[in-house]
């Protein structure tokens, strides 16, 4: 039978698409704007994909690896996953039924965050002109005399100049002129115009977030968020990068799907707020240096090889158009600086955000992510380090692990008596997996009940029926079939347990050899601030006693949001805070952690719940 276009209908949703053949049904997801969990970047190593086809026509067989990630249950009842799955053509139509593990929903995601005041001074200003008309005795060009009512030498962009005759003589030669940085005008209007808007965007791993904010007055007045739709190519930057390396071609293909996240933002930021976009005049961006790349399509790969060198560390001021953002033409985007390989511009925003560098005392600031930035220091120094983290807090080679998504488990508590648990899920809705705080909480709980030794392994004995061992393999049960929307048990098995203890060891290895390289106790650190959505959901008690953090007072820990995204907007509203970024940027001290010789034992040492040193972890030991 010949081969030809075949049609995929996804339910429960129902949208459909044309794809050809050997097309993946997660490719055909993807062109269909259906979200479909793929946590390896369809590559078929995670398992997370998966899909219900009823039909067998009209795709490839089973694959070896389908076959070894799918019970004979789930292959009787027509499950497949979905990067593996290729239609042939031979067939019109495949109907899809995306289960509900396997549904990326919109994920809860944090936008607050702490922000400083900051004097009000964005690059953009505006400025109501009347130009003089010409005649025969002033024949100067329109060009040249609208300089001269300004009194200043800038540049005018082509666009302003295309419009330029026009638009003086619609407003009778009183014009609204909107100039960037006093270097450039960026627009002109007939009359006068007062609106004048930005955009702080920030790229995560996993989301973006935008919000535009009044530049009269520095306040935000929308926001909006959604997923990274570089979601698909890999959950970690490290699969990306990857990409891009093994050909060529998809750098360019990761950045124009990230572009298009960044306007389909802005898109639902002015709907929200009723304003065109062309009264947009400037954007600044924050990311991890791997996102900063991606975003103006330079090659990534060094950010992956040793010594992992960005391409460019300074702040980029780059024309709207030139990126093909939707704002207007003329627009400035300002990128911030980056640190450092893997301490991007984000965190330089957090760093601006909580003011750290203005401290008299010493602090510890977090920013836990799918890839985790520590930054330790004051007024007088900083040093920061990264650590990859985040793919194990988000649901990656977690057996029920997700995002924090409505019905995700996200509290647990443990009866260290009776081992029955209780556990509150994301809007009250029925479990349908676990997310990263919870995943503390479970550790935290196991270990406290003396269900889990300090090396995280399960203890034999335990009088429970959580407790169990399928093939040989040991795991507890936090919420069984009747209670879930899976109709399975979700449990958290001895490899969960080992995933997590890898992603909290690197987290406090981090903080450890920070503290060490600049001789700083526990007692000298007067604050941890703690960014990012994930951590804002954090159990600080929990996270002291599973060694996640230093153990210090529980009113030194301070959970501070988003600080990344609003480092960005005060960046927007203030050209001080521009220079303060770019004084950051190389002010920092930057630590190679997988270079430094304490980095293997300290990690070894950070697996053991709480650490291999418990007495450093007085919350913890009380429980010994």
């Amino acid at each position: 039978m010949k081969k030809k276009e075949i049609r995929i209908v996804f339910e429960p949703s129902g949208k459909q698409v044309v794809v050809g053949p050997e097309k993946s049904i997660l490719e055909a997801a993807s062109k269909a704007g259906v979200s479909i969990r793929s946590e390896c970047g369809g590559r078929g190593l995670c398992g997370k994909c998966k899909v219900i086809i009823p039909s067998k026509t009209g795709l490839n067989p089973l694959t070896k690896n389908e076959k070894s990630r799918l019970t004979a249950k789930e292959i009787e009842k027509g499950f497949r996953l979905a990067c593996l799955s290729l239609v042939t053509g031979e067939a019109e139509n495949v109907t899809v039924i995306i289960p509900e593990e396997s549904r990326l929903e919109k994920r809860r995601i944090l936008i607050e965050g702490f922000e400083r005041d900051v004097s009000l001074e964005p690059a953009i200003y505006k400025v109501f002109l009347e130009v003089p008309k010409p005649s025969l005795e002033d024949v100067r060009a329109d060009a040249e005399r609208l300089l001269n009512v300004l009194g200043e030498k800038m540049e005018i962009s082509l666009e302003v100049l295309r419009k330029l005759p026009t638009v003086l003589r619609d407003g009778n030669w009183r014009v609204s002129v909107t100039i960037w940085n006093n270097q450039r005008i960026i627009d002109i209007e007939a009359g006068r115009s007062d609106e004048s808007y930005g955009v702080a965007v920030d790229l995560g791993t996993s989301k973006i977030i935008g919000y535009l904010v009044d530049l009269s007055n520095g306040d935000i007045i929308r926001t909006a968020t959604i997923e990274n739709p570089q979601l698909v190519y890999g959950e970690d930057l490290v699969t990306r990068i990857s990409l891009t390396i093994e050909e060529k071609e998809k750098l360019q293909e990761l950045h124009n799907v990230l572009i298009e996240g960044i306007n389909t933002i802005i898109e639902e930021l002015c709907k929200k707020a009723s304003i065109n976009p062309n009264r947009i005049y400037e954007m600044t961006v924050v990311g991890n240096t791997a996102m900063h790349h991606f975003f103006m399509a330079i090659p990534p790969k060094n950010l992956a090889l040793y010594p992992y060198v960005p391409a460019v560390k300074y702040p980029i001021n780059i024309q709207a158009k030139k990126l093909n953002v939707k704002l207007n033409p003329s627009a400035n985007i300002h990128v911030l600086p980056v640190i450092a390989g893997f301490v991007g511009a984000d965190a330089v925003g957090d760093v601006l955000a909580t003011g750290i560098y203005e401290s008299e005392k010493t602090q510890l600031l977090i920013d836990i992510g799918t890839n985790t930035e520590i930054i330790l220091g004051n007024k007088k120094w900083l040093i920061a380090c990264s650590c990859a983290s985040g793919p194990a807090f988000e649901g990656m080679h977690i057996k029920h692990g997700m995002k924090a998504v409505s019905g995700a488990i996200e509290r647990v508590w443990i009866n260290p008596k009776t081992y029955e648990v209780k556990y509150k899920t994301i809007d009250n809705k029925k479990p349908i997996g676990i997310c990263g705080s919870a995943m503390i909480d479970i550790l935290a709980e196991l270990w406290k009940a003396k269900i889990i030794d300090f090396r995280g392994k399960f203890k034999n004995r335990i009088n429970t029926p959580r407790y169990r061992e399928i093939n040989n393999k040991p795991e507890f049960v936090i919420a069984w079939r009747h209670e879930t929307a899976l109709n399975e048990d979700i449990v958290v098995t001895q490899d969960d347990i080992h995933e997590i203890q890898l992603a909290k060891a690197a987290i406090h290895t981090g903080c450890a050899i920070l503290m060490k390289r600049k001789n700083i106790k526990k007692k000298q650190i007067d604050k941890i601030l703690i960014a990012g959505t994930f951590g804002n959901y954090l159990d600080p008690v929990n996270s002291k006693i599973v060694g996640l953090i230093p153990d210090i007072p529980t009113g030194k820990i301070k959970f501070v949001g988003n600080t990344a995204g609003l480092g960005a907007k005060v960046v927007l509203i203030s050209k001080e805070m521009r220079r303060k970024a770019e004084e950051i940027s190389k002010k920092t001290e930057y630590l190679e952690l997988a270079a430094d010789p304490d980095f293997k034992v300290e990690f070894a040492h950070s697996i053991y719940i709480p650490h291999k040193n418990i007495d450093n972890f007085p919350t913890a030991k009380k429980y010994v």
